[in-house]
């Protein structure tokens, strides 16, 4: 197997010093062809070198790593941003499903990465990751967030909008989608809790996670959600009040 070749693309030299250095250490089997410290002279060296991967950095000096992807696509090699806490952006990343590392760099999570990159990876796969990541990075349009939902023999990319909840089924997930739709995947319940409960979802239920936007009434009596689809869904006595102040303060 040949070694994983691999472009650094961050505006620090420390950080460039120290990624190669981990590298080095901890992942033997890549080597680093190039370094670059802003968008120009990153886009100069992936198209030189074609690496298979590409660690990222989100702000560089004369623009943002996310500006290279704009210049790159389509991608043609596996992408980890490196980045500095930001919560809307590790968001972003959990929605698009594309990997990320934290400043300052774990050596465990970036072996992880890198052994998940130099794994195949289908090229209208990463072209979605790539399209959803840019969409929920959008600011300006405001345009409903999207996720990446991956099922045995396909790739989705889903509008928020069009999730009417979720349902655990043991070790999976399934998406109840407008239109009649919907769409089992690997996951627990727990997990998209974590990625949508800052994005208009509700966890009623310890097996149930529903879109606030879908709620057509609640049955205080016997605490039961009626959804717009006509769903029923238990609610846990535990999560009635603050349910009703989530609704009350989305009507203010």
């Amino acid at each position: 197997m040949s070694a994983l070749r691999i472009i650094i693309v961050d505006d620090e030299k420390r950080i460039r010093t120290s990624l190669r250095h981990l590298i080095g250490m901890y992942f033997p089997s890549a080597i680093v062809v190039a370094e670059a410290g802003d968008v120009e002279s990153g886009f100069s060296e992936i198209r030189k070198h074609q690496p298979d991967v590409v660690l990222l950095d989100i702000q560089m000096s004369g623009g943002t790593g996310f500006d290279l992807v704009k210049k790159l696509t389509p991608i043609n090699f596996k992408l980890i941003f490196v980045s500095a806490f930001d919560k809307y952006a590790i968001q972003a990343f959990k929605f698009s499903a594309i990997d990320y590392l934290l400043k300052p760099v774990d050596p465990e999570e970036l072996v992880k990465a890198l052994h998940k990159a130099s794994s195949l990876i289908h090229e209208s796969e990463l072209s979605l990751k790539i399209e959803a990541l840019m969409s929920n990075m959008n600011t300006v349009t405001h345009e409903p967030k999207k996720i990446l939902l991956k099922t045995h023999d396909a790739v989705h990319l889903i509008s928020l909008e069009d999730i009417i909840r979720c349902e655990a089924d043991r070790n999976y997930t399934l998406f109840i989608l407008t239109g009649g739709k919907s769409i089992l995947v690997s996951g627990s319940l727990i997990e998209y809790d974590e990625i949508l409960s800052n994005s208009g979802f509700f966890r009623a239920h310890h097996s149930h996670l529903i879109n606030l936007h879908f709620i057509s009434k609640i049955e205080k009596h016997n605490f039961q959600i009626i959804m717009k689809d006509n769903s029923v869904i238990p609610l846990a006595t535990r999560k009635k009040e603050l349910l009703l102040q989530l609704l009350e303060k989305s009507t203010k």
